[in-house]
Order: structure tokens, then sequence, then C-alpha cells
């Protein structure tokens, strides 16, 4: 089971995961910085508060399922998976490297604990239902399929063929959260497909819906819990996020989508989130 930690520790365990993210893209020399730095908040709470999980045990049968859809990203999730004990932090290094099971997209057969292989973008919301369905049809009652998945990447035609589906079969056991950061790899997402009112299409879709600032900690564990006490909808978090969050300079810069630091840019952007660390220290000191 996930051990609960206190906001405080959740907050500082995000910065050292966001600093492992630029050392091993940095280590690289390929990769995506903003996707991975704006989900460090989401996938700290899910990975330290929200998930039922086991790192000893990773096929434990009333495990909860974590799902990123937009694996890319997945950065963000080596460095969480490693943090909680699922492997070496040393091997973080290896991230992208020919023989590596840490590739630049998760392939489930690789690594214990990741869930599912995505590379093909609109592909995880699909893979949840059909694992929430087999958990109903085996009356797993208390086991839920958290996805998180990109904006731009709902471009795509299959997410929403799985979100009619998922409505209709009322899989209230399936949470999925959309990194709302307004980027992707080609420019913003309302100038290269616009896709506002966001929170009105999921609703108009038969999904209960959840908008929040993704990059709280705390509102993100609120929002799963209210996810996990609605019944007979699939719940949509949409979590509003900062692309390259923690590092000024990439910030809001669609250019770091796909882009990693070099050597002087991973030096300034770790000096700008150790920085931020001593100041959540003070803050609850």
């Amino acid at each position: 089971m996930a051990q609960k930690h206190s906001i405080e520790s959740l907050e500082q365990i995000a910065e050292t995961v966001r600093e492992d993210i630029i050392k091993m893209l940095e280590h690289a020399g390929s990769g995506h910085s903003a996707g991975p730095l704006g989900l460090a908040d989401i996938v700290t709470a899910l990975y330290f508060n929200v998930l039922k999980h086991d790192p000893k045990n990773p096929n434990w049968d009333e495990r909860d399922i974590f799902l990123l859809s937009n694996g890319h990203c997945v950065p963000v999730q080596y460095a969480a998976m490693a943090e909680a004990g699922y492997f070496p932090k040393k091997e973080l290094l290896t991230l992208r490297k020919f023989g590596s099971r840490l590739q630049g997209h998760p392939e489930r057969t690789k690594l214990p604990g990741l869930e599912n292989t995505s590379g093909p973008l609109g592909s995880g919301l699909s893979q949840a239902c059909g694992m929430a369905l087999a958990m109903r049809m085996d009356k797993q009652t208390s086991r839920y399929v958290y996805v998180v998945m990109g904006d731009g990447e709902q471009n795509e035609g299959n997410v929403w063929e799985a979100a009619m589906l998922a409505s209709k079969y009322k899989l209230d056991n399936v949470i999925a959260i959309t990194d709302r950061n307004n980027i992707q790899i080609d420019g913003f997402t309302e100038d290269v497909m616009p896709m506002e009112n966001f929170k009105d299409k999921w609703e108009a879709f038969g999904w209960h819906v959840i908008e929040i600032d993704g990059n709280d900690i705390e509102a993100v564990i609120d929002a799963c819990a209210l996810g996990r006490a609605v019944h007979e909808k699939p719940v949509m978090i949409i979590a509003h996020t900062i692309p390259g969050k923690g590092v000024d300079f990439m910030e809001n810069d669609f250019h770091w989508h796909g882009m990693p630091p070099n050597h002087e840019q991973a030096k300034l952007a770790l000096h700008e989130l150790r920085t931020l660390q001593g100041k959540i220290r003070g803050e609850h000191e």
C-alpha cells in the first residue's frame, strides 16, 4: 500500500521528481521536458497518496491501475516509481539508452509496475476502459483505473469512442486526469485544434467532471477522493497545469514540449528547483 505523506512531504517529493527529470533528460540528450515537469505534482500525489499499490509486489491482485496515455511524459513516471522503490534510482540515468528498461515511451513488459505500453497517442482511455470492464467481470469492486491523458492527444478520435463506451457502461471505476497544459508539439492547443469548452464536451459525453489546479497536490488528492465517491459515471478530472513547472525559462513555452535541456540549461534548471525546495521547507518550518 502507498504510504500516506503530509502535503509538505509530497511537495518536496514532487520537487525531487522534477530534479530527477532534468538529470535524466540531460543525460539522455533527447526527450520531453515540459509535460513531465508539469505533471510532477499529479504523479507524486498518485504514487504517494492516492494509489493502492505495493512496489515490493507490483502484481498485487488488489492494486489500483495507473496508465500513462501520453507516454512521451514517462520520465515523470519513472522518477516517481524510483522514488517509491520500484527500482534503484541510479537506473534513471539509463533513460532512452539501448537495452534500458526505461525507454522513451513505457513498455509494459520491460519494467515491473508499468501497466501499459504507450506510444501512439489517444489509446490510454481505451486501455483503461478494457481493464475497468475486466475488473467488473471479476467482481473486483474496490479497484480503480487511473489514467493520465494529455490535452493535445484528445485531437484523436479514439479518445471519444472510449468516452462514449465508458459512459454507456457506467464505468465508475475509471478516473481520468487530463493534463490541461494548453500545449502540444506544434504549438498551443487552441491554435492547433481548439478544445474549449473542454468541460462541457466531457459532460456532454456523460462524464462527471471535476476541474482543479493540477499543480496543487492537495487539490489532486481531494479530486481523486471525490471521484471515487461518484457512482454510475466515469470521472474526468481536468487538471490545469503549467508546462515546464518550476523552471522559469521552460514554463508555458511549447518549444520545450519535445526538447531536453543541454548541460548549461540543466544546471540553471536544477539551481531553480533546489531553490524552490528550500522555499518549501522554509514555508513549513
